[in-house]
Formats: C-alpha cells, structure tokens, sequence
C-alpha cells in the first residue's frame, strides 16, 4: 500500500485532512444506523439521538486528554497544540471511556434503559472504528514495525505492519457478527460485553506490532487496558447469563 497524500481537498485556502473525513463518515454512519434501530427496543429517537451526539463530543474529548495525558512530553512545551488534532492524536480507549460514562447519565436523566441503548449502539461503534482507523493510514500513522508481509503500508520506502488494516477489517467483521448477537439477545449488554471482549482481545495483539504506542510505564497502555477490559467483560458475562438462567429470571 503505497504513501498516501494525507489531504481530501482545500477548501477556501484551508486543508480538508482524510483523516478528519473518515471520522466525520464513521460517526455519521454510526449515528443513522443506532437511530434506524432505536425503536425496535421502543427508545424515542429524538432523545437517542441527543444521548449520541453528546456522548460522540464527550468520547472526542476524552481521546484526546487520553492521548495527551499519555503523551504530556509532546505538549508541554507548547499548550495550545493539545488544540491541534487534525494532524491525529486520538485514543480510542480514552474516546471509548468517556462516551460510555456520559452516556449512562444521560439515559440515567432521559429514562432510557442503559442496556438497551449500548447494545444497540455497540455494532455500529464497530462499524464506526473500521472506517475511522482508514484516517490513520492517511496519517501514515498507527502502523507496526518493519515487515516482508505481502499486505503492509510503505512510508519513506520502508515497508510496515498496517496494523490499522488489520483492526479495520477486525471491526468490520464484529459488526457483522454483534449486528446478529443482538437480534438475538438473550441478557441485557450481552452484546456490549462481547464487544468489550472481543475487540480488546484483538487490541492487544495488534498493539504487540505497534510501535507508537502510548506508554503506562514499561508497559503498553493499550493492552494493559484490554487485558483489564477481558477480565471485567468476561466476569460481567458469565454473571448476567447465570442470573438469566436462573428459576423466575427472565
């Protein structure tokens, strides 16, 4: 995959990036999707869409203090790049968190059941990462290390892992499978927990190849995340389809 030119077009003299373009698509894409299926789980699309808006501005904002909080080195000396976010320097996991949180307070505050909305909106956060994670590629950014793999990103003659390829086609494929989960749910955030282990579980592996990660000490901060995440998920699963099962739950 050759070097790509990071620029979409200029529009009255300002540079429209691809990456901000993706971006812009996924969430759109993710927002017509969740509203299109709010009222199969009776949710009033108009409150739904105001609990996503808000939580897509929060889940920004909360990417970048993730990335930046992981990266003050890059920032300190000059506070207004932290501002500077067309060029990238979002953590997903960071954009995940904080989206989550205001989420729940919002449908906390609207009445809407919090399960119900998470697992509707889960697929389409997936299908929102796939084509998002194609601003990185061009970014030339969030690639592995050198490799011979018939499938990897060139940049500056050098040949690399495209890690963001392989989490994009990761999250297409859990939209496909979760889009059917959920259809037929059998526990509330059974589709949200699956996400949560699955995506991190392909997370960690792929972060293994990175070599821009955000650092948590010697760590990778990613997978010692994910590696939390599984656990939590996991836990969360096996106790609430146990507690369906059980005589009088339904």
């Amino acid at each position: 995959m050759p070097q790509p030119d990071p620029v979409a077009f200029t529009l009255f003299g300002l540079e429209i990036r691809w990456y901000g373009v993706l971006i812009a698509i996924a969430v759109l894409t993710a927002f017509f999707l969740s509203i299109k299926r709010a009222p199969r789980r009776d949710i009033d699309p108009d409150d739904y869409f105001t609990v996503m808006i808000i939580s897509v501005l929060a889940g920004f904002a909360g990417a970048r203090l993730y990335y930046v909080i992981f990266s003050w080195e890059d920032y300190a000396g000059d506070l207004m790049e932290i501002f500077n976010t067309r060029g990238g320097g979002l953590a997903i996991h960071g954009g995940l968190i904080a989206a989550f949180l205001t989420a729940y307070f919002l449908c906390r505050h609207k009445k809407i059941s919090f399960s119900d909305a998470l697992d509707t909106a889960v697929p389409n956060i997936a299908l929102a990462q796939a084509i998002g994670r194609w601003g990185n590629y061009f970014n030339s950014e969030a690639h592995g290390g050198p490799t011979d793999f018939p499938i990897s990103v060139m940049i500056d003659g050098q040949s690399y892992h495209a890690t963001f390829l392989y989490e994009s086609l990761w999250c297409l494929f859990l939209f496909f499978l979760l889009s059917h989960i959920d259809k037929q749910r059998r526990f509330p955030f059974q589709t949200s927990l699956l996400y949560g282990i699955l995506y991190s579980a392909e997370r960690f592996c792929v972060e293994g190849l990175r070599t821009d990660s955000l650092m948590l000490g010697p760590l990778k901060q990613a997978q010692v995340l994910s590696l939390a995440v599984i656990a939590v998920c996991v836990v969360l699963y096996i106790y609430l389809s146990r507690k369906k099962d059980l005589p009088g739950k339904s």
